[in-house]
């Protein structure tokens, strides 16, 4: 059932894409050919409107031209798997299209296999259809629409894809690839992932915006690694993912160990996520992970901000290197807040360090400042025991917890203009109970040798126990707001005055940033 979340992400206006160019692109227009797939056709008729083709497989037979439309019949279902290569390719000014004639989606049912592949083609458009596959445990081996082999130019929107073993859509070795308003659920490996073979040079310019990825529980197969994740993307380079909801993911990964995430990235170069929302998504029984949102092994200059992760069963933000990958370094995430992550996992935390590489020069450069990291029923940062690393900052965040504010031992890392809070102690560190103590033993919270943070009950504004699930709404999502006579207004460090770095002035919802704020939200 469609939940309030999915109909606004697929009904905002001017959003909603419906076929109502059908009449005016007619055969040998000056823009391409218009071809109609109906039940009630033939594959012996020519393709018009008035004498509709019948099947895909008749299609898959058509070399397709520049600014072509193939119309399917709104409602109606067509069986078989869409196959398109380098011969139907479009331009960027006339690309190739396909979507449904009217405003109701055409149905692609795959079976066993794929409903599209796009392969070696560039300038495909493919929008408004409702792709099905027979079910992760039900027959289906394969993912629900596919972008590879050196695609380019490829724009998919407003599309429904359940039922494929592997993802909903997946991106192979492509690039210049556009993905909104989908709604991938009740796949098995990943709602909408990236991947290829090599490098984050196989996938470049991807934009995934507004989608939905709900219940893609895991690959029945895939007994080696995880599977069950929202939106993955690896071995990329400069991707984005925006305004997009990810939950209820993994719960039936069929393997003890790493884990699904909602939203996530690995092996990749200038990824950003960002007005994003990640919340209870799952890991299987014994099972790592199950978190929010993840920036993984060999990522690079990337940056979370602007995000809520909440009740997921592991952390609401991983920042995870393993064994075997590429250097992490230069990554930040800012602006975000997690509320009540790490319902099962070992690490029961908002914010999850972990280096499985043991090897601290692959673990470098990350920057965390002004997030809320909020957990009543656990810690608020869990150091793995094996997680060396360098240069790891954390300014101007509040950290609450429900007793103690940590775990694991921090090494080599900077705390500066941070306000921690224990719910149960007013300040537990490791047990020390005393803020100013626990500063002249550690020297964290100075800078320039004065304390700069501090340990206030941040009293935040609103009492209110709602949630949202909708990225829409995240610029009006106060839950975490200081009040205006708040002294962690004013009680942070000005960072681009003081540390050179440059914070774009903007506040989880969008509002002007106080120049010594600390927090999330003002």
């Amino acid at each position: 059932m469609l939940n309030n979340c999915k109909v606004l992400f697929f009904a905002i206006a001017g959003f909603l894409l419906i076929s109502c160019d059908q009449h005016t692109i007619g055969e040998n227009s000056s823009k391409g050919s218009a071809y109609y797939l109906s039940n009630s056709g033939n594959d012996e008729n020519s393709g018009s409107i008035d004498s509709p083709w019948k099947t895909i497989a008749k299609l898959n037979t058509i070399d397709l031209n520049t600014g072509d439309t193939i119309f399917f019949a709104a409602g109606q279902t067509f069986e078989g798997t869409l196959q398109l290569e380098s011969s139907d390719s479009g331009t960027a000014e006339n690309p190739v299209v396909f979507t449904s004639m009217g405003s109701d989606k055409a149905s692609i049912y795959a079976g066993n296999f794929s409903a599209i592949v796009i392969s070696f083609a560039k300038n495909i458009s493919v929008k408004n259809l409702h792709l099905i596959g027979s079910g992760r445990k039900e027959g289906n081996t394969q993912s629900g629409i596919v972008i590879q082999n050196n695609s380019r130019s490829v724009i998919i929107d407003s599309l429904d894809v359940e039922g494929f073993q592997k993802s909903g859509v997946l991106v192979y070795a492509s690039s210049d690839i556009i993905i909104e308003r989908v709604y991938a659920h009740n796949n098995g490996a990943a709602g909408i992932s990236v991947a290829g073979s090599s490098t984050k040079l196989d996938n470049k310019n991807i934009l995934i915006r507004n989608c939905f990825a709900e219940n893609n529980p895991g690959d029945p197969t895939k007994l080696d690694n995880h599977s069950g994740n929202g939106i993955i993307v690896g071995l990329c380079t400069n991707v984005t993912i925006e305004y997009c909801s990810a939950t209820n993911n993994g719960w039936d990964m069929p393997r003890i160990g790493n884990g699904p995430v909602g939203i996530w990235a690995y092996e990749a170069d200038s990824v950003t996520i960002q007005h994003c929302i990640s919340y209870r998504n799952k890991t299987s029984k014994g099972g790592e992970d199950g978190g929010g949102f993840d920036l993984d092994g060999g990522v690079t200059n990337t940056i979370i901000q602007y995000c809520l992760s909440y009740e997921n069963e592991g952390s609401g933000f991983g920042i995870f290197q393993y064994a075997g990958a590429s250097a992490w370094k230069n990554n930040t995430v800012r602006f975000n807040i997690s509320e009540n992550d790490g319902l099962v996992s070992r690490a029961h935390c908002g914010l999850f360090i972990w280096n499985g590489s043991d090897d601290d020069n692959q673990f470098t450069d990350f920057y965390c400042y002004n997030n809320v990291i909020y957990n009543t029923d656990g810690n608020a940062i869990y150091f793995d025991e094996y997680s060396k690393r360098k240069r790891f900052k954390y300014y101007n965040n509040i950290f609450v917890a429900k007793d103690k504010l940590t775990k694991g031992l921090s090494v080599n890392d900077v705390f500066a203009g941070n306000n921690w809070w224990s719910l149960a102690d007013g300040f537990n560190m490791n047990d020390e109970k005393d803020f100013n103590v626990w500063v002249n033993q550690t020297g964290q919270e100075k800078l320039n040798d004065v304390v700069r943070g501090v340990n206030l009950n941040p009293g935040f504004e609103s009492t209110s126990t709602n949630n949202i699930t909708n990225p829409l709404e995240l610029t009006s999502f106060i839950k975490y707001k200081l009040p205006s006579t708040s002294l962690l207004r004013t009680q942070g460090i000005d960072l681009k005055t003081e540390l050179g770095i440059e914070t774009h002035d903007k506040d989880f919802n969008q509002n002007t940033l106080p120049s010594k704020g600390i927090g999330a939200s003002f």
